[in-house]
């Protein structure tokens, strides 16, 4: 089970740092990524960090403004978002999959973000 957390209303140009704690598995063992989906729009792709750490960005609108990094002592991903735009308002998700490519098997429960102008 994954659960985001971080989430909350800060002004453009805000900062906020999502977490997402697993429990029941160990996230060593995955491929870890946050994807947000804002109203009326499709769920989209943020960011991901392998297990051996390495990352990929979206490469548009996040690119250069967000750092994704993992704990695995506790368990714990990171979204560090900065530089925050009213675009940037969603509800983000982590998820997670055991092999590198292919479905995401594991989501969690979303943390709403919100940007104002």
């Amino acid at each position: 089970q994954l659960q985001a957390s971080g989430g909350g209303l800060v002004q453009a140009g805000g900062s906020l740092r999502l977490s997402c704690v697993a429990s029941g598995r160990t996230i060593s063992n995955y491929q870890l990524g946050w994807f947000r989906q804002a109203p009326g729009k499709e769920r989209e792709f943020v960011a991901r960090i392998t297990r051996s750490g390495s990352i990929t960005f979206d490469a548009g609108s996040v690119k250069g403004r967000v750092t994704i990094s993992r704990d695995n002592a506790k368990n714990t991903v990171y979204l560090q978002m900065n530089s925050l735009k009213p675009d940037d308002t969603a509800v983000y998700y982590c998820a997670a999959r055991a092999a590198d490519y292919g479905a995401w098997a594991f989501w969690g429960r979303g943390t709403q973000v919100t940007v104002s102008s």
